[in-house]
């Protein structure tokens, strides 16, 4: 019993701590012995198709059209493909205020984001596609910043940034969400710059049209798919953080909540069928980095941090080593910061980082009733976008 708890505790510890600061480390002797760099550059700028798979969306179209043509890219070099497959309100009537600059493709039959995808990328005929949501709006300098990463012939995928705008910056979701993305940032920035980033958002990520792949038509999490396919051929997902996208916070945490389940249920689906990404034989550095990132917060962890707490409780009343009163003190602050989150969450608070531990709590709490949901199979394809500000 006293052996599982240490390991459990270990890989808890390692996730969210030892695996980040390991790649701080060798990022930082990268940078002094590593003198050869990419040129990031352009000297020619090549045709790019801005890719959006949109659902009604109506409220974003006129936004994200402009958005799209005011980037410090050639206009007449950006392609915009809509993919609109059962959308029932204004979306196709205001985008067709902007042809023939931009194309729609539009069926009544919805069968989801991969399905538009998949149909979509048929029409596609650059070089390079960049995907992005409608509600997500990207830097001025976003095309030409993953262009100029291409330049690197080994990088088959560009992952851009997530960035959450906060309309109340002290509220529990604003503040739990935007915590996390930085410190996603943080490592995905570190993991590209050895070798490779795990994943890309689909609010923005680009990549080699010719290395696209069809994917299951019930796939949830297409980005991350999409992205991982690519790494598996031998190429590097490159993560490019001066590009970005940002978009609203979620309008309340049961909406984030709501999301993170059906992440956590896309996650088991890629560990299960990507599962080739498990071979270090073939995918050394890759596999170490996938299983330390993602394998262990899906798979792991969740159950770990419940396990441990009540492991710890045993072993309190049953060892007198006083190694596991502090341990179990610091589980029950962690645990009483958690569930004054839930109580403050819709108050504004000064101190943000008093929400990281509820947001925390959250996101692996979801992750169980992910796989619960992955292992009774029911989670729809069609994607139901979280409310937002």
């Amino acid at each position: 019993m006293e052996t599982i708890f240490w390991i459990l505790l270990l890989i808890i510890v390692y996730s969210y701590i030892g695996y980040p600061l390991l790649l701080l480390i060798i990022n930082f002797c990268i940078k002094i012995f590593q003198s050869k760099s990419i040129k990031t550059d352009i000297r020619e700028f090549p045709e790019v198709t801005m890719f959006i798979a949109a659902y009604n969306e109506s409220d974003f179209v006129d936004q994200k059209v402009k958005n799209t043509f005011s980037l410090d890219y050639p206009k007449e070099k950006i392609h915009q493909i809509w993919v609109t497959d059962g959308s029932d309100d204004d979306t196709v009537k205001k985008l067709k205020k902007y042809t023939p600059e931009i194309n729609i493709y539009h069926q009544t039959e919805r069968k989801g984001k991969t399905g538009a995808i998949n149909r979509g990328m048929q029409f596609v005929d650059t070089p390079i596609v960049i995907f992005s949501d409608a509600n997500s709006m990207l830097n001025k300098e976003a095309i030409k910043n993953m262009v100029a990463t291409f330049n690197d012939p080994k990088v088959g995928c560009v992952a851009g940034e997530k960035r959450v705008e906060p309309k109340d910056k002290n509220s529990a979701v604003n503040a739990g969400e935007g915590i996390y993305w930085k410190y996603e940032s943080l490592i995905k920035t570190c993991e590209s710059n050895i070798n490779s980033a795990i994943g890309a958002a689909g609010e923005l990520f680009a990549i080699r049209t010719e290395l696209f792949t069809p994917i299951a038509k019930d796939t949830i999490l297409d980005d991350f798919t999409i992205s991982m396919q690519i790494a598996e051929k031998g190429y590097r997902i490159a993560y490019a953080p001066d590009a970005y996208a940002t978009e609203d916070a979620s309008i309340n945490i049961q909406e984030e909540f709501k999301r993170k389940i059906r992440i956590a249920y896309g996650g088991f689906q890629t560990l299960f069928r990507q599962i080739s990404l498990l071979n270090i034989f073939k995918h050394p550095l890759l596999t170490i980095q996938y299983f330390s990132h993602k394998v262990l917060r899906w798979l792991i962890i969740p159950f770990a941090l419940f396990f441990v707490l009540i492991l710890n409780i045993i072993l309190l009343l049953s060892n007198s080593n006083d190694i596991y009163i502090y341990l179990f003190i610091m589980q029950t602050v962690l645990y009483l910061l958690a569930m004054l989150g839930i109580i403050l969450q819709n108050r504004n608070i000064k101190f943000q980082w008093i929400f990281a531990p509820y947001y925390l709590m959250m996101m692996n709490y979801s992750v169980i009733l992910g796989f619960f949901r992955f292992l009774k199979k029911g989670q729809t394809v069609n994607w139901e976008r979280a409310k937002r500000k």
